[in-house]
């Protein structure tokens, strides 16, 4: 069990790390953008469809990473104080009754809409945009396969904490930020 759960969070930082370097590539892009258009009169579709990507892609395929890193937002009122098995009951439901099926719902939804953007290889309705817009909605459903994927680490890493595993445990104790 661990070691799928190891394997799964070693993906999703592995993705999330990489990906982080996104934001500062937007951010770079962005400057570069702004300072074409209202220095050098120049303006990039491209360029400005570029920063869209980059902001979808990094949202999208980072989120894993961010549960992993449990830096989502997360109303705590009793679960700060829990002790670490309740901890441990709390994520383990948590993801079987949430995560997980809310994951399904977003692949069986958006399958249909990302499996007609790539039937017709979708671009951009600008005739100088990025003609991948197929890829961009691929994204979602990366989103969800990712995601779910967490879910799975998170029960994997309560079962172990509920089952006495001191490791897991002690993570349990000890705030992520």
């Amino acid at each position: 069990m661990r070691a799928i759960a190891d394997f799964i969070d070693g993906f999703n930082m592995t993705v999330g790390r990489w990906l982080s370097w996104l934001a500062l590539l937007i951010v770079l892009v962005q400057f570069g953008v702004v300072l074409a258009r209202y220095v050098f009169g120049i303006g990039s579709i491209w360029a400005q469809e570029s920063i869209t990507y980059m902001h979808g892609f990094l949202f999208m395929l980072a989120a894993a990473y961010t549960l992993k890193l449990d830096g989502h937002v997360r109303v705590d009122i009793f679960y700060r104080d829990a002790d670490p098995r309740t901890k441990a009951k709390v994520n383990m439901g948590g993801a079987l009754l949430f995560l997980i099926p809310v994951c399904i719902l977003i692949f069986y939804v958006a399958y249909p809409y990302v499996a007609q953007s790539w039937s017709i290889l979708e671009g951009s309705q600008e005739t100088s945009g990025i003609q991948g817009r197929y890829l961009q909605k691929t994204a979602i459903l990366a989103f969800a396969v990712m995601m779910a994927l967490q879910g799975v680490a998170i029960i994997l890493r309560s079962i172990l904490a509920l089952g006495g595993d001191e490791r897991e445990l002690e993570a349990l104790k000890t705030p992520m930020v």
